[in-house]
């Protein structure tokens, strides 16, 4: 029996919907390859606790970068397997899915989604663009003439947009989002430290104690890393003052978008997002003090989506189980 699926292809995390059942998956997009046997051996979750600490012959990696994607054969492994695991217990012939792009990509982007989708084992494919994905999902109503502000901060881009009468009026993506703030923590801490600490210390530093508003402080926190000038390791106490100037030109840069989106916004939509606010979706949405910061900048009033990490993942869901049909047409091969 063929099923229907949506996937949230994120460069952090990939989610799947399935029709009639809700998200039934929720994996990190990391591929483990030997590099000997040419074979994957580890896929989501189990290839994560890889990261950092594989022997020579073994390498663990994001097949996607920036939200598109950067290794075509990785993904296309990534994508099988998860359809594997959400068949799991059931016959499975090959799914119909529907899988989300960011706005703006090239046509040779949007290609390589199709056709890595197709080379997992999809029957037909339906790209639907992330912004709208992310609105729906988000509780917005886009099919009429007010205009409603969308903000995804995901792991690789940041997609700012306004919608009006189920499409994109207008729409600004930037490849800074949660990696780049990962990386941010990284460098900072090599520069005013001296010390190496990994992506997932840096990750977990943004999520325990990040804010980016003195208001949302969350006090402090003992990591682990390597001294850089005695090569021993070494331990410290991190403040959230500290991870905040981390992060500071980072967290500018999407605000300025915010704001260059607004400037660029017709007048008539101007007044309805002044009226009912800017959504936050996406996990950057869950950082301290962020809504209360873009409403300091921007003057807007702020609302975080109900479940900001899934926003994408249930507005492809809505789509698929027969609402705003009108979204993506869908393309066998």
């Amino acid at each position: 029996m063929s099923k229907h699926l949506g996937i949230d292809l994120g460069t952090a995390n990939t989610l799947v919907y399935m029709k009639g059942k809700g998200i039934v998956l929720r994996e990190p997009s990391v591929v483990a390859v030997d590099q000997v046997k040419k074979r994957v051996v580890a896929v989501g979750s189990e290839a994560k606790r890889m990261i950092g600490k594989t022997p020579g012959n073994i390498v663990a990696q994001r097949p996607l970068k920036d939200g598109v994607i950067a290794d075509f054969d990785k993904t296309a492994s990534m994508l099988h397997s998860f359809f594997s695991k959400v068949s799991a217990g059931g016959v499975l012939s090959r799914p119909t899915v529907m899988i989300c792009i960011p706005y703006g990509v090239t046509e040779v982007e949007r290609r390589a989604v199709e056709d890595a989708t197709f080379e997992a084992g999809a029957k037909s494919v339906a790209l639907v663009e992330e912004p709208i994905a992310s609105a729906i999902g988000s509780g917005l109503k886009i099919a009429g003439a007010r205009g409603s502000m969308i903000v995804d901060i995901g792991g690789g881009t940041t997609e700012v947009a306004v919608i009006s009468l189920g499409g994109i009026v207008i729409s600004h993506s930037i490849r800074t989002a949660g990696n780049v703030l990962d990386e941010s923590i990284v460098q900072y801490m090599k520069r005013e430290h001296k010390i190496l600490v990994g992506d997932g210390t840096a990750e977990a530093l943004k999520k325990d104690i990040g804010s980016v508003h003195p208001s949302m402080d969350r006090g402090e926190r003992e990591i682990r890393g390597r001294n850089l000038r005695t090569g021993l390791p070494a331990v410290m106490t991190i403040t959230s003052a500290q991870v905040r100037e981390a992060m500071r030109e980072s967290v500018d840069q999407i605000i300025d978008t915010i704001r260059l989106a607004l400037e660029n916004t017709p007048p008539e939509l101007s007044a309805d997002i002044f009226d009912f606010g800017i959504m936050l979706a996406g996990g950057g949405a869950l950082l301290g003090g962020l809504p209360a910061l873009i409403t300091e900048r921007t003057g807007v009033r702020v609302t975080v989506a109900k479940r900001p990490l899934d926003s994408v993942a249930l507005g492809i869901g809505r789509v698929i189980e027969g609402n705003y049909s009108s979204v993506a047409k869908y393309r066998a091969r």
